[in-house]
């Protein structure tokens, strides 16, 4: 896309990568608007959105550029954390951070962005590389996608921050952020048991979990007990998976990836199972997401059966 003149809305996290989409964006001769989108915080935890804030406020400052906060609390707590508790409820892995992109970010963002006439809107994340995100954005709708510019998707991360340090932005030394994206500094871990009570472990470790040195391999939510094995590996080729949503023909997906991090494997689809060339290395997990690539490529995703 070509973005000079075009009113661009840019998700500011406070972090760096966003910065330097803001930045870039502005170079190339846009109209940007920073905006910094609050979500929802579990009461009487510990949250940094007021200092993730501040520090947006300060690049969309030094870059001389607007800057609204975009209150998406209600989006957050229905679709984010109140699916994902449900989910573990149910004895399923979930995938937050997916819902958070297809819920907030590429969901009620847009369609802010929309309302206030922008002509697309721009996010930091990654669609390459060592730090490549595209797992996180198969739930996005492809007319959502279509309309969304990531300035830094193909660049490395040292590269990005030594383009920070060129724009002179206040957070160019700042730590990545880790964790769910709602969560801040609190555990994933620390949150579950809040919620969920320690009464019933089945309900707080994930398939292909490490416990007491070997590797969760069944569950059994009613009975409260959890199976594991010295090997995490398994003779399952298949993988079924629900909900999926596409940006190009299944027949060009040539490989599928269902753990962040994992390796992706090789393999075909066939009436909404993935059949893998070989037998996987790691069970999947019901809940999280398989997402299919061809030729490096984003072809869609969908949830665990």
């Amino acid at each position: 896309m070509n973005v000079k003149g075009k009113r661009i809305f840019v998700g500011l996290s406070g972090g760096v990568d966003s910065a330097v989409s803001a930045a870039l964006l502005k170079k190339a001769g846009a109209e940007v608007t920073g905006v910094f989108i609050k979500g929802w915080y579990p009461p009487e935890m510990p949250c940094t959105w007021a200092a993730e804030r501040r520090d947006a406020m300060r690049v969309a400052a030094r870059l001389h550029i607007p800057f609204l906060t975009f209150d998406a609390a209600e989006e957050y707590k229905k679709g984010v954390v109140e699916y994902m508790l449900s989910e573990y409820r149910a004895g399923r892995t979930p995938n937050p951070d997916v819902m958070c992109n297809r819920e907030v970010k590429f969901g009620a963002f847009y369609h802010f962005a929309m309302s206030k006439g922008a002509d697309a809107i721009a996010m930091g994340h990654y669609r390459s590389g060592e730090k490549d995100q595209s797992y996180f954005l198969w739930a996005v709708p492809k007319d959502v996608l279509d309309k969304t510019i990531f300035p830094v998707g193909d660049k490395d991360k040292k590269d990005v921050r030594a383009l920070a340090k060129k724009f002179n932005l206040p957070v160019s030394e700042k730590r990545d952020s880790q964790g769910v994206c709602f969560l801040g500094s609190v555990s994933i871990k620390e949150f579950l048991t809040r919620e969920l009570g320690t009464d019933n472990p089945a309900l707080l470790y994930t398939i292909g979990q490490r416990m007491n040195g070997e590797y969760v391999v069944e569950k059994d939510i009613g009975n409260k007990k959890i199976i594991t094995s010295k090997t995490r590996g398994s003779d399952i080729k298949e993988i079924s998976f629900i909900d999926a949503n596409w940006f190009g023909e299944q027949s060009l997906a040539t490989e599928a990836q269902y753990r962040y991090r994992g390796q992706r494997v090789r393999g075909k689809i066939e009436n909404n199972y993935f059949i893998s060339s070989e037998a996987l290395s790691e069970m999947p997990a019901s809940g999280q997401s398989i997402v299919f690539y061809g030729n490096d490529k984003l072809i869609g995703g969908g949830i665990i059966a």
